[in-house]
């Protein structure tokens, strides 16, 4: 008997993602609901070969034992902890500065592009893409540089700079999901500036940019691994709210993966 739920078909189950199949150069698909069931491994092996896809995505819950076992019984690797860490934004969210006098925060200009690109290029080594080990290091580098331009083309609804004499330093991207809730989305600091402060000035300064629209609360995710970007959002008030497990599963053989520059 098939393992999907209420007896529907595996297609419900898992997606292909057209983006991510895209830039990577390979069919990607992830799972589409957070609980595995007896026997739907078996149905996701079976789509996964049909659909030709090389990587399977799975957000997981961290306590639910049957959903773990299934899914290192249908050949997941666990490849990340999702942490999502939430703050209610007070009405003295305002911004503060960094230790470097020389440097302001403000809003993404044109001439900021390139640097933010070469900031986004080595920022973000914690994350998944990097530690499975399967996607090349310079096509994740590449998929960071795209996240940071799309978000300044209009993913994110605002992208703050931190500025000194030199351009570009660091950024922070803030999404509004509701009214009344915000999101940072990626932030990042160039190797020159940390340790003076600006992580913290950015999201400070993301903060007093939702406060100024009406969010009431903000929430932000990182890595478990990535307990220097754990101790910045708690600084800031931050506190844990959920945690979650990525896994990946891959075709065998893993293919060779050339997708666009």
């Amino acid at each position: 008997m098939s393992g999907a739920a209420e007896g529907q078909p595996v297609g419900r189950i898992c997606e292909i993602l057209a983006w991510d199949t895209a830039f990577w150069g390979i069919p990607v698909g992830k799972v589409t609901r957070p609980v595995l069931l007896p026997g739907d491994g078996d149905d996701i092996a079976t789509w996964c070969a049909e659909q030709e896809v090389a990587c399977l995505y799975f957000l997981a819950p961290t306590d639910d034992r049957g959903t773990i076992l299934e899914a290192e019984r249908a050949g997941f690797s666990l490849v990340d902890q999702r942490l999502t860490l939430g703050v209610t934004v007070t009405g003295d969210a305002t911004p503060t500065l960094p230790n470097d006098p020389l440097t302001t925060i403000r809003p993404c200009r044109t001439e900021d592009i390139a640097m933010l690109e070469g900031i986004a290029a080595r920022s973000h080594r914690d994350s998944r893409f990097y530690f499975d080990g399967r996607f090349p290091a310079d096509r994740c580098d590449a998929l960071y540089v795209t996240w940071i331009r799309q978000s300044i083309e209009g993913w994110a609804d605002a992208v703050l700079v931190a500025a000194n004499a030199g351009g570009a330093a660091g950024y922070v991207t803030c999404h509004l999901d509701a009214p009344d809730r915000g999101r940072v989305g990626l932030i990042g600091v160039g190797e020159a500036a940390r340790g003076r402060g600006v992580g913290q000035a950015l999201v400070h300064a993301a903060l007093a940019w939702f406060r100024a629209r009406g969010a009431a609360s903000a929430t932000v995710v990182t890595q478990g691994r990535n307990t220097g970007a754990q101790r910045l959002y708690q600084r800031c008030g931050f506190v844990t709210q959920s945690m979650n497990l990525w896994y990946h599963r891959w075709s065998d053989p893993v293919p060779h993966l050339d997708g666009p520059a």
